[in-house]
């Protein structure tokens, strides 16, 4: 078969997988090129190894997770959505489930059985994988058109490239931003990376003595600027680090946390008491602070001991001091840390750190169809490359499935049409 009806994959991720599955399907010779031994490195981890793979949520709702960005995904998901990803899992062997929040998981909890079965339908297709096979730069014939793919150890012919990449989180699974260079060669603009979904960094001490806590039933409030505005609000669960935050309501504020270099101030607000309105437990304070005991044994009630105890010392109150000799002025103090305890933001982690990465490949020179290049014909992109990024809730990986199966279908229309 001639090269020209070729489809060459960069990048066996998510994306990349689906991107190979779609253009075998549709009839194309493909060839998969991933730089690392294995393929779907970062698929094994996600979820913490559980793979949360969609969510129930309607189109709109998906798009809404990803911010003003999120209309480009409208053609992705009209194409290959939810029910798609699921029939072809399901087809594989690979039930599923669905959870709080509408998070959808391998009924079997194991992020490897969803690896392996995307991996298994390639090779069922005929795709020709090559591992250890790093994409050094694009083949651009003299009109700008895609031609191939050099290698550091050779080149590969195509009628169509896909670069299925990701982004610049976990370098350790291959995501080391190797895409947006071969964008930039055909001409691409690519927004300014970032770290999202990251831990947030806090400048308390105090905290890091709290690494491992969890806390549950908890809201957390973004204050930016000054005077600060409130920028986002979640309500779940977080996790104290030995640098800061994270857990599933931090890593969703963590996309509005402001850039360093903006110069704006940002607070973190815990609301430790979310299910009880300030009036209601400054009445519950009165009248239990006018009973016998200690101020440290009666906070360790409300709250895990450790969070009292740093609690306690970070208002600077003595945590043996009798109840009934807490003043008006501490009864407000204790009680503006209840329900709203500042911790204030010094940055976020690394973008090593992060689940996804924010920036990318502009999406305006891309067309949302096809997914196909406006500056160079026959380079297509999928995933996480793109300017696209969501919260947490199985939104980012389902986006990557999406523009990976559109990316490969319309490759292989491409190159069959050469």
């Amino acid at each position: 078969m001639r090269s020209g009806r070729r489809v060459v994959i960069v990048g066996a991720g998510p994306a990349g997988l689906l991107a190979s599955i779609s253009a075998a399907e549709a009839g194309a010779r493909v060839m998969l090129l991933e730089r690392g031994p294995k393929m779907g490195r970062k698929l094994r981890l996600t979820g913490k190894g559980r793979c949360n793979i969609t969510n129930t949520a309607t189109v709109e709702r998906f798009i809404k997770a990803f911010g003003p960005n999120g209309k480009f995904l409208y053609g992705a998901f009209s194409r290959y959505f939810r029910e798609d990803v699921l029939a072809l899992l399901d087809r594989m062997g690979v039930p599923t489930k669905a959870e709080r929040g509408g998070r959808v998981f391998p009924a079997s909890d194991s992020a490897l059985d969803v690896a392996n079965a995307l991996e298994r339908r390639a090779l069922e297709a005929g795709v020709e994988v090559r591992l250890n096979a790093r994409a050094k730069s694009l083949l651009l014939s003299d009109t700008g058109e895609v031609a191939g793919v050099a290698l550091y150890h050779g080149t590969v012919a195509a009628g169509a490239v896909v670069v299925a990449t990701g982004g610049l989180s976990y370098p350790g699974t291959g995501s080391t931003g190797d895409g947006y260079a071969l964008a930039q060669q055909a001409g691409h603009t690519v927004t300014p990376t970032r770290p999202a979904l990251a831990p947030i960094l806090i400048a308390e001490r105090w905290v890091g003595a709290l690494s491992g806590l969890a806390l549950k039933n908890v809201e957390a409030r973004l204050m930016v600027g000054d005077p600060p505005v409130r920028a986002a609000r979640e309500f779940g669960e977080m996790l104290f680090t030995h640098t800061g935050v994270s857990g599933p309501i931090i890593l969703t504020i963590s996309r509005h946390v402001p850039l360093p270099s903006s110069g704006q101030r940002a607070v973190l607000e815990l609301d430790l008491k979310p299910a009880v309105s300030r009036e209601e437990l400054d009445r519950r304070l009165i009248r239990e602070f006018a009973r016998p005991g200690k101020l440290g044994p009666y906070l360790r009630r409300l709250m895990p001991h450790a969070l009292a105890d740093a609690l306690v010392g970070s208002l600077g109150l003595d945590g043996a001091r009798p109840l009934n000799q807490i003043t008006a002025a501490e009864r407000r103090t204790i009680l503006d840390a209840l329900k709203g305890l500042p911790l204030h933001v010094r940055g976020l982690a690394p973008i090593e750190e992060a689940i996804v990465t924010a920036g990318g490949v502009a999406l305006s020179e891309v067309d949302p169809r096809t997914m196909m290049s406006r500056r160079a014909r026959g380079l297509f992109f999928a995933g996480e490359v793109l300017d696209l990024d969501a919260e947490t809730g199985g939104y980012n990986l389902q986006a990557a499935f999406s523009t990976g199966w559109v990316a490969g279908w319309a490759a292989a229309q491409h190159a069959l049409s050469r």
